[in-house]
């Protein structure tokens, strides 16, 4: 069932390639001749690239190295930050090392499948490339940049495979119409599908993924049928193809036009990268199931089919320049361009969901600004919608759908785009198995060498198309590597900034008990990135206005670099000053997949964290880990198992004098409802700690403020012109136009105080 539903996610984008393979590979530049030695090259180099990579690559190799069961370029970083120590996430915890995802092993890790952890000839390799990695910051920042290269790809492969999709699906229309009425009506068609797609994605992918599996069965059916008829009824002997020895022929012949023409071969394996991106929804063996004994055979035939059709028909070369539908029996034209518009829809709609996933997954880690996440499935939580990126994306679909109006240079673009994600695995991939799976850094060269040979043949073949469309994916990545570097910089300066000017706890020990202040009923929640120490929002705060909560609670939410943080593994839970201080810290951690709970029963499981470190801090022995934070404070993994019993009492309403009587028996008053927290009867509970909890419930009931730090970053005076841009105007500009900090988002601004702070950094 799985490799079943997979079909319609992950193979939408794969089956559609064949409508503008072949157009795209013989546009310009092969001269074409009566001799079949340029389509038998081109298919031999189809067949063989559908082979090395999706089947070999992809299939057998790189699926294998899955984080906790996720995918895609990040999920190989974050191997790569657990195993090397290069994370770029500043407030890291030696106790988010004792998560049951950070060090999960699975058995079929590896590339001979062995024990991941086993020493092997890589045992000693490994440690020597992680103290280089360790060591020297170029080396990470190269690591990161790589990373976000990948992701930036990956992203504007979310704007052109939509574009070329749907145009080369639409451009069957040439065959029903006059080319003088065609250019009026190819257009406008396309751009209208790609509007209604957009529009229909804040519905989510689950209203429809009914229909998605089964509009990629049938395409794949019509093309597998279809390319049977054409190899039997015109050229059986289309299979000679498939020898090597044609692709030395056609490179031999063809020159430097062959080449070139390598651009357009490589869009037959776009999309291979959505097996890997997509693996979190599916299962490893479901994903080789559907490619290895669908896709790819259907694949074969479709090719095999249209090449053994156009060897007989020279002519049609220099009139449709070898579309697709050439090869469709005529009287199946109609229904088979219905199915491939719908094939093409379903196919775009995987890359623009994926693309919204990889966005999140770099939000969460801090490399991309705050957008607003709306999770469309509450049984999958992969699938969102952004609308801010939804609409973008949708505008750029327009612009280069509208600007080139042809599948060659959209197939140029995208051809770019494809390439460099796959360089990009390929180079992650040589590091993970040498330091994820410690296997021998030979084994590592030999990937890295002979996939990457194919793959740098192909972007040199796409590169020299720079003028030609290939520009885009350049552009937009540049124009997004900026925006990530920007905000990936600030967001380190400003935590810096907080870890030089955080307050010794010793300023607090020495206020008393009483801190100085008047304590006012309820909690008082100070949200701060420190994972220890006073943050300097709090004694700013108190300097100005001497009066706090009863009970403090100092709020770190976090993501660390795994897919998802077990429930009873969030809650981090430790002390601030002597127990009569009622002052703690929360550090709450969420996986980049992970959902945020929403506000009410977020802080729900907020206070029974508490509670239950309250009634087990002298029992730190039973079950639960402990981990001590930079010798200042110690903390505590706890689960949100403690709950407080709820009375709901009915507070007596006095009645109204003689004089409104009437009113009172026209329109009576309703008694006021009112909860009460108490505590669970149980005689195992000391003294101290029924205190501790009566106040802790007591500042409850009396309500919950939240203190938010309001930060205003600026470049310190004398730094470099550079670092003034950066900060000045980039960081700003971004920090003042997204969303606000994810936990900001729920709050009522009834129980809100912002404090401002100017960061020089």
């Amino acid at each position: 069932m799985l490799a079943y539903q997979s079909l319609g996610v992950v193979y939408g984008d794969l089956s559609t390639s064949p409508l503008y393979v072949y157009k795209s590979t013989f546009a310009d530049d092969i001269e074409h001749s009566e001799s079949n030695d340029e389509i038998y090259g081109v298919l031999s180099f189809v067949f063989w690239t559908l082979t090395l990579v999706p089947l070999l690559k992809y299939v057998l190799i790189v699926l294998r190295a899955d984080d906790n069961g996720e995918g895609g370029t990040f999920a190989l970083y974050s191997l790569l930050v657990r195993h090397a120590r290069v994370g770029f996430i500043p407030n890291g915890q030696v106790a988010d090392e004792e998560l049951l995802a950070y060090n999960k092993k699975d058995d079929h890790l590896g590339l001979l499948n062995g024990d991941p952890s086993a020493p092997t000839g890589g045992a000693m390799t490994a440690p020597w490339m992680r103290r280089l990695l360790e060591k020297h910051q170029i080396s990470q920042r190269m690591l990161l940049v790589l990373a976000l290269l990948g992701t930036c790809m990956v992203i504007g492969d979310g704007v052109l495979t939509p574009a070329i999709s749907v145009f080369s699906a639409v451009s069957g229309l040439e065959l029903s119409m006059s080319k003088e009425h065609h250019k009026y009506v190819e257009v406008p068609v396309a751009c209208l599908i790609l509007v209604c797609l957009f529009a229909l994605q804040q519905y989510g992918t689950h209203r429809l993924g009914f229909l998605f599996a089964p509009i990629v069965v049938i395409w794949l059916m019509c093309i597998s049928v279809i390319g049977a008829y054409n190899i039997f009824y015109w050229n059986p002997h289309v299979y000679q193809a498939l020898s090597p020895y044609y692709m030395y022929k056609f490179l031999k012949k063809t020159r430097r036009g062959g080449w070139m023409s390598l651009g357009g071969v490589l869009l037959c394996i776009t999309g291979s990268e959505a097996m890997y991106a997509d693996l979190g929804h599916f299962s490893q063996s479901s994903i080789k199931i559907a490619f290895t004994f669908v896709v790819y055979p259907s694949l074969l035939l479709a090719y095999m089919g249209q090449a053994a059709y156009i060897s007989q028909h020279h002519v049609i070369q220099n009139n449709y320049r070898i579309g697709f539908y050439v090869s469709v029996p005529e009287r199946l034209r109609w229904p088979v361009l219905a199915i491939a518009i719908l094939a093409a829809v379903v196919g775009s709609q995987s890359v623009i969901t994926g693309t919204f996933s990889i966005i999140k997954q770099c939000t969460a880690l801090g490399c991309f600004p705050r957008v607003k996440i709306v999770h469309t499935s509450s049984k999958i939580g992969g699938q969102v919608y952004i609308p801010e990126i939804n609409w973008i994306l949708m505008l750029l679909c327009l612009a280069v759908t509208i600007g080139f109006r042809d599948t060659k240079h959209l197939g140029n673009a995208q051809g770019l785009a494809v390439i460099i994600v796959m360089l990009v695995t390929t180079c992650l991939m040589s590091l993970v198995i040498v330091l994820c799976w410690h296997k021998n850094i030979f084994l590592a060269i030999c990937f890295v060498v002979f996939f990457g040979t194919i793959e740098v043949l192909f972007f040199s073949a796409s590169l020299i198309k720079f003028l030609e469309g290939a520009w885009v994916p350049i552009a937009l990545s540049f124009v997004l590597m900026t925006v990530m570097c920007i905000w990936h910089y600030g967001t380190r300066k400003k935590y810096e900034f907080d870890v030089q000017n955080k307050v010794p706890i010793n300023w607090l020990l020495s206020l008393g008990p009483a801190l100085g202040f008047v304590r006012v009923r309820g909690i008082g929640l100070i949200h701060t990135e420190l994972i220890s120490g006073i943050p300097a929002i709090f004694s700013h705060f108190v300097t100005n206005l001497p009066a706090f909560h009863q009970v403090l609670v100092f709020l770190c939410i976090k993501s660390v670099p795994v897919p998802h943080v077990l429930p009873e593994e969030r809650f981090l839970v430790g002390r601030v000053g002597p127990k009569e201080y009622r002052s703690y810290r929360v550090i709450v951690r969420y996986g980049y997949h992970d959902i945020h709970k929403d506000e009410l029963e977020f802080e729900k499981d907020l206070v029974s964290s508490i509670a239950e470190f309250i009634q087990s801090a002298g029992h730190e022995q039973n079950g639960y880990v402990e981990a001590t934070e930079n010798g200042d404070e110690k903390m505590m993994v706890v689960s949100a198992g403690f709950r407080f019993h709820e009375e709901r009492a009915v507070e007596p309403v006095e009645a109204p004098g003689p004089s409104n009587s009437k009113a009172m028996h026209s329109s009576p008053i309703p008694p006021k409802k009112r909860v009460r927290f108490v505590l669970p009867r149980s005689p195992k509970l000391e003294k101290s700690t029924r205190e501790e909890l009566q106040d802790l419930m007591e500042a409850r009931e009396a309500g919950m403020a939240f203190i938010l730090g309001h930060s205003y970053m600026r470049a310190k005076s004398g730094s470099s012109l550079i670092k003034r841009l950066v900060i000045n105007f980039g960081y700003e500009f971004l920090r003042r136009n997204c969303r606000g900090p994810m936990y900001a988002v729920s709050i009522p601004h009834a129980s809100t105080l912002e404090v401002g702070m100017i960061y020089n950094v």
